[in-house]
């Protein structure tokens, strides 16, 4: 295990946004050769992180070169230490991109508090990123990775892998053919019941950190708190605000991805919450957000509605939802596309059914096959294809999301959007949430 010195830092000493240091905007992919092997490493390795790099991994023209995680136990750098023998290890991910100007790709599986951070950092120094969901942790780290992406020219994936699950691909294919005629509005949910924490108080005390955790740099970019057993690492941090984005931000881009691929959505104009008041810390326990978007060629009017539902066993009201008999039963999770020919159902991972008006389940409809989210990074980023949730879609998708968890912390109100000058024009208490204040010495280096 290697641990920090004297290195340099990839983030900026004032806390002023705009004070970074200027990086020249060079282009640094490059198609590679047949027997070039793509050069990666992943930050974070346990958890989501396994599988993603696992995913990654199987390409044979990748070769894992670095492995960085704050946790050496056997779940997190251990077992990935253990499967890819001839890779460089690390606790500090600063360390990793100091001192590997080898690398040509970067893989980003930590809470989302640290996604930014990391894949800016990685992003201008020319290397390729694929990162988990939801893409940030603020609107502003969203915009900034959609500005570095392109100002860097290199080749970038969110980790909303569903995406690419052949139900998806179907679901959009079924749209994009006209089988539902115009959508005149959508409703998304996740009935689930989520295994982190919510709507608590932070706890009190303080507990010694495992000696495997290196808790000083899991808290990264985050104002320092005690550690506290089971509260944070490994995977409860999802239920806090300073580390997480609760149920919407957990699943919002992959239950909401469908439909902006789709209907071709970018960003809403405005939104309104019914949430319970949050506590200072914690994420609710429930959400409703409706939003209205532009409408598009695939939509019946000017605008669209989008309403989204999150709790334990919430799903779209059945009055709504034109088409569909009334004891048809309605995934745990998902969307419901309304159009004026008929009605799609698109389950979180499952294959999609649509509802001719007579209330019939349409048969024999066309499949679209799969393809691998983890490879299709990787050969892009040798040059063979490209990405489809690169950061320019990912981006307004993840905005989108982070603009709901804004809501919720404004119920009842009216929020007013202007993606363009991304601003929140109507209340200047909400635009504060745009972005947040970084713990000194962490400040990421904005584009």
């Amino acid at each position: 295990m290697r641990h920090v010195k004297n290195r340099r830092s990839f983030m900026k000493s004032a806390a002023i946004a705009g004070s970074a240091i200027t990086l020249p905007a060079l282009q640094y992919s490059r198609v590679y050769g047949a027997n070039d092997r793509l050069q990666i490493a992943s930050v974070g390795t346990g958890g989501k992180g396994w599988s993603d790099l696992l995913g990654v991994a199987a390409s044979p023209q990748v070769e894992v070169a670095g492995l960085c995680d704050i946790d050496s136990s056997a779940k997190h750098l251990g077992q990935a230490a253990d499967r890819f023998t001839a890779a460089r290890q690390y606790d500090d991910w600063r360390q990793l991109l100091d001192e590997s100007s080898d690398l040509q790709g970067v893989l980003v599986s930590t809470p989302d508090f640290m996604h930014a951070p990391i894949s800016l950092a990685a992003m201008q120094l020319g290397k390729n990123v694929f990162c988990q969901k939801p893409l940030t942790h603020t609107v502003l780290e969203a915009r900034q990775m959609r500005r570095a992406a392109d100002k860097f020219g290199v080749v970038t994936q969110m980790c909303n892998q569903i995406q690419s699950h052949s139900a998806y691909r179907t679901a959009v294919h079924l749209v994009h053919e006209g089988m539902i005629g115009k959508v005149r509005e959508v409703h998304s949910w996740q009935g689930g019941q989520p295994s982190w924490p919510r709507h608590i108080p932070r706890p009190s005390g303080n507990d010694p950190a495992p000696a495997n955790v290196r808790w000083d740099l899991w808290q990264g970019v985050a104002a320092e708190r005690p550690y506290k057993i089971g509260m944070y690492h490994p995977f409860n941090w999802r239920g806090w605000q300073a580390y997480g984005t609760g149920q919407l931000g957990d699943f919002g881009c992959h239950i909401l991805d469908p439909v902006f691929k789709a209907l071709e959505i970018r960003s809403p104009t405005k939104l309104t919450v019914d949430a319970p008041e949050l506590l200072p810390e914690t994420w609710t326990d429930r959400a409703t957000v409706q939003y209205e978007f532009p409408g598009t060629k695939y939509t019946a009017g000017s605008t669209l509605p989008v309403t989204w539902y999150d709790g334990v066993g919430v799903s779209p009201p059945r009055e709504t939802l034109a088409h569909i008999p009334s004891d048809a039963k309605l995934p745990g999770a998902g969307s419901v596309l309304v159009g004026d020919k008929g009605t799609l159902v698109i389950p979180n991972v499952a294959m999609p059914q649509l509802y001719r008006p007579d209330q019939s389940v349409a048969a024999d409809l066309p499949v679209i096959p799969s393809v691998d989210h983890y490879t299709q990074w990787a050969d892009a980023c040798r040059g063979m294809g490209e990405t489809t949730s690169h950061f320019d879609y990912a981006g307004p998708l993840t905005e989108t999301v982070l603009l709901g968890t804004i809501g919720i912390r404004f119920p009842g109100q009216e929020l007013q959007w202007d993606a363009e000058a991304m601003k929140i024009t109507n209340h200047t208490e909400a635009q504060q949430w745009i972005s947040k204040p970084y713990r000194k010495g962490w400040e990421p280096n904005w584009i």
